[in-house]
């Protein structure tokens, strides 16, 4: 407040210096509610419905809660989605775990997940009933791809845990039934977070093996978690793989696992496993269950108490800031990994389209195209041109033959052939008239058949012509020779 004037405090008027205004930068405001909204709102829960489900490459999950009246969105990254027990989809109700955050580069509220829970079903059995529908839509239960088992097998392969009682009661009722039925045990873990590797990896040496007939994938009774390993997806599509049959024989009689589905023959129980395989002579591997995730659960759960306590220290504030930007730079790699695949599917699709362009251009300047027509053009030429030939050899022959009737007809031949005669003189000259020879000229005489030779010995001469006419008459003998 600045001294006032007397005149003013005279009058009673009191005044006050107007306030100075601050002027924040966009990021300094939103990284300073950011910091409010996360020390305030550290760790809640959240029901909803979850909305635009979009798993990016990088693992990380992103969707958004919604009620009737708001939503919020919420990154899940890939390090807590890894432990996820069931699949997210649209449409699924949730309750979700985690601290509340800012996203600088939107201003954008979000929810930063830890842990996801069904509400209703339990995680496990959402996660049963997701892989069962899933693997049921392919095919994988029908009956016409279950393969029957050996009538008599001489080794069965084994997958369990060796140091459990059912590799024991199986041993012990092989050696009791048929103890020349060979047994080869691939250990594996039947429970925990390493179980499904460690089944896939056992049904896969006794597949490459080549020493067993049939496998047996057994392990003993338990909880829904105890036998999440043989509701899991990679055993399940093992099991599917395997060129061996597969019992599945897992917990009691009462307990079903997606490995009963999968498998060419369920057996109730591992004991009655043995039983069916040494009674049929069958090969039976074992297969090996997975013990649930409740350590991991617990684990977890003392992490986010852990958390909690320490969140006040200086040092732990400074790394769940490191993390924060980690998170954050992680979903900027998210966002431009989006933009990187649109570019480069929109450069794609023009390029194609440029590609069917020109193929179509080159398909209509083809050469092969051209000759096709070309020969096309000069088949369909030629037989118009042989049958032109045709009909003009056809119609010449008709002219030359008519040509050489009319020939024939005038042929002094033909007349030859009806009595009359061609005479020659000595030079070949055609005797016309008797005036051209005389008494003793040698004549050829040619008649229809032949020629011959004659001599004139007498001429007669033509009235009105003296008688030193060299003509003969008509009517002189003509004496052949």
């Amino acid at each position: 407040m600045t001294p006032q004037d007397p005149s003013a405090q005279q009058l009673g008027f009191a005044f006050e210096d107007k306030p100075l205004r601050r002027i924040w930068p966009v990021h300094d405001l939103v990284d300073q509610a950011r910091q409010l909204v996360e020390r305030q709102f550290f760790d809640v829960w959240v029901e909803g419905e979850i909305s635009n489900f979009r798993p990016a490459p990088s693992g990380h999950l992103y969707f958004s809660l919604k009620d009737t009246e708001a939503q919020l969105p919420v990154v899940l990254f890939r390090r807590q989605a890894l432990l996820l027990r069931f699949r997210l989809e649209d449409g699924l109700h949730v309750l979700v775990r985690g601290r509340v955050s800012v996203y600088d580069q939107r201003g954008q509220l979000q929810l930063v997940a830890e842990t996801l829970e069904p509400v209703g079903a339990g995680s496990l059995q959402l996660a049963f009933e997701q892989l069962k529908e899933r693997l049921k839509a392919e095919g994988l239960f029908e009956a016409a791809r279950k393969r029957p088992l050996p009538a008599f097998p001489r080794t069965v392969g084994i997958v369990t845990s060796p140091a459990g009682a059912v590799i024991r009661d199986i041993l012990n009722i092989v050696g009791r039934r048929h103890s020349g039925l060979n047994v080869l045990l691939a250990p594996a873990l039947v429970q925990g977070e390493s179980a499904p590797a460690e089944i896939e990896i056992a049904l896969k040496q006794l597949n490459d093996s080549g020493l067993v007939d049939v496998i047996v994938v057994a392990r003993g009774g338990g909880s829904l978690e105890d036998l999440a390993a043989f509701n899991s997806e990679r055993v399940a599509r093992a099991i599917a793989a395997s060129r061996v049959p597969v019992v599945s024989a897992v917990g009691h009689e009462t307990d079903v696992t997606i490995a009963d589905f999968i498998a060419d023959l369920r057996a109730p129980t591992p004991s009655a496993a043995a039983e069916l395989i040494t009674e049929a002579q069958h090969k039976v591997a074992e297969r090996v269950s997975a013990l649930g995730l409740r350590l991991e659960r617990a684990a977890r759960f003392q992490l986010l108490q852990s958390r909690q306590r320490i969140d006040g220290l200086h040092t732990e504030r400074i790394e769940w800031r490191m993390r924060s930007q980690l998170n954050l730079l992680e979903q900027q790699a998210d966002e431009s990994a989006l933009r990187l695949e649109q570019y480069i599917r929109e450069r794609l699709r023009s390029d194609l389209h440029l590609v069917s362009n020109l193929a179509a251009r080159m398909l209509h300047h083809d050469p092969r195209r051209l000759l096709a027509e070309t020969r096309q053009r000069v088949a369909s030429i030629s037989g118009r041109l042989e049958r032109v030939m045709e009909r003009f050899i056809r119609e010449l022959g008709a002219h030359l033959h008519a040509t050489q009737a009319r020939f024939h007809a005038l042929s002094p031949l033909e007349i030859l052939q009806r009595g009359y005669a061609l005479v020659q003189d000595s030079n070949g000259l055609l005797i016309r008239s008797t005036a051209q020879i005389a008494s003793g000229d040698l004549l050829r005489v040619r008649v229809g058949d032949g020629s011959f030779l004659s001599r004139v010995e007498e001429s007669n001469r033509q009235p009105g012509r003296s008688n030193n006419d060299t003509g003969r008459s008509e009517n002189e003998r003509i004496d052949a020779t």
